[in-house]
């Protein structure tokens, strides 16, 4: 058997091919992954996991498309026996086949099959004991990967393999049943040494930790992409002011050098990206100041107006297409204050002062704006966990009086509605309110 099969070549091949641009850069970078499907597919051995799958694009294309990756992968599993039988034959084989129907049975992933036989047969889900010992060992082996990779990343190299840690961690939790926390398997323990237990907190608190390295890793890939822009527009300026005379030109590749150092301001000091922004400042800021002060501007950062209509355009178009997370409502607004304190700097005096005000109070009703939609967006996104986080221990613990169970669902029924609408928690909500409704019509 070959590692990578005919049906699940196709589909990561027809998906590579909306990958990457269509300059020379991006064929060699789908070459590089194709080479790698290729190569799998001349290796004999065990099929390829998502995981695997996932550890050879994330590199090159780390926007490659997930639910392909997953549907490749499934693809890649040889059938099992059991789906190429008819029911009859299922039934036959469950209670015609002694032991091992038995053992089927009872590791069916139903929790009001597997409760009663943990509490009185325990031995009997041996198979699945061994399923979620490997998903929690795999969990915590990735989660400390990703960890080492993300935290204390020194490339963007790292930051892409911790990100493919982190889905791989994300993808063991998945694998452990909820109803299962706080039970601790001791037959099981007791035979293979086993050192974990299943808690709630322990399951949330590892569960918000991937959360929170999954949220990084995509801060610090935008981080980087707006650096490598920065350093390729800067290139690309002081290049076209060298070679050019023409004093129009110059001032175009002067200003495009103001625009690409502003780009490098805001990118976030936490961010690995951030801090090799800072260098950057730091080794060309006297040279762009000469640069601007030959050409006649009245300081380092130019034309207080153009460098405010500069941060307005970048935030303007950072608000397109809302909704946003937090963290990107924040930058928005930061963009919007460094425009209003450059517009506040130019004085009564000054000959642009009536077109500064007039910027000014355009900027600052835009900033409140902003800072509306941010307000919505963190208590939007606190509720919706809150809920989540109710919705969790509700399912680990549902009450047994059906007055009680209706009442608990309608009171994460009503916290659900108060999430705002125009919010990236909303989709989310009202799909939770949608399956809520539908077991309280039960």
């Amino acid at each position: 058997m070959y590692r990578l099969n005919d049906s699940a070549f196709k589909i990561l091949r027809d998906e590579l091919l909306n990958c990457g641009s269509n300059n020379d850069v991006g064929r060699a970078e789908r070459q590089i992954v194709a080479k790698r499907f290729e190569k799998l597919r001349r290796i004999k051995g065990s099929p390829a996991t998502y995981e695997e799958l996932l550890l050879l694009v994330v590199d090159v294309f780390p926007e490659f498309n997930e639910k392909a990756l997953k549907k490749a992968a499934k693809a890649n599993q040889p059938p099992g026996i059991l789906s190429e039988l008819k029911w009859p034959a299922i039934f036959i084989a469950v209670f015609g086949g002694g032991f091992a129907g038995i053992i089927w049975l009872v590791n069916l992933p139903f929790p009001m099959i597997r409760k009663p036989v943990a509490e009185k047969a325990p031995l009997l889900l041996l198979p699945s004991y061994i399923s979620m010992d490997n998903g929690y060992r795999g969990a915590i082996n990735a989660t400390e990967q990703a960890d080492q990779l993300v935290n204390k990343a020194t490339s963007l190299a790292d930051i892409k393999r911790g990100g493919a840690k982190v889905k791989q961690a994300q993808s063991n939790l998945d694998k452990l049943p909820v109803w299962f926390l706080g039970y601790y398997p001791r037959a099981y323990c007791t035979m293979f040494s086993c050192t974990w237990k299943f808690t709630f907190d322990e399951f949330e608190t590892a569960r918000r930790r991937v959360a929170r390295m999954d949220a990084k890793v995509f801060q610090e890939k935008n981080a980087f992409e707006s650096l490598e822009k920065a350093e390729a527009d800067l290139k690309a300026a002081k290049q076209k002011y060298e070679q050019t005379k023409n004093s129009t030109e110059r001032e175009k590749a002067v200003a495009q050098m103001q625009t690409a150092m502003i780009t490098l301001e805001q990118i976030p000091r936490e961010t690995l990206a951030g801090k090799k922004a800072l260098k950057v400042i730091a080794a060309l800021k006297p040279e762009i100041g000469n640069i601007i002060l030959t050409n006649g501007k009245t300081g380092v950062s130019g034309n207080l107006i153009e460098a405010a209509k500069v941060f307005a355009i970048q935030a303007s178009q950072l608000a397109k297409n809302p909704p946003h997370p937090t963290y990107k409502w924040e930058q928005i607004e930061k963009l919007w204050i460094q425009a209003i304190k450059r517009l506040q700097n130019i004085q009564v005096s000054n000959p642009n002062y009536l077109e500064a005000q007039k910027l000014l109070a355009k900027y600052q009703s835009n900033q409140g704006i902003i800072q509306t939609r941010l307000q919505s967006e963190r208590e939007s996104q606190k509720i919706l966990n809150q809920a989540e986080a109710q919705i969790e221990s509700f399912i680990a613990n549902p009450p047994s009086d059906p007055n009680r169970y209706k009442a608990k669902l309608r009171t994460i029924l009503t916290k659900l509605k108060s999430v705002q609408s125009g919010t990236t928690s909303y989709p989310k909500a009202e799909e939770l309110i949608s399956s809520i409704q539908k077991q309280l019509k039960k």
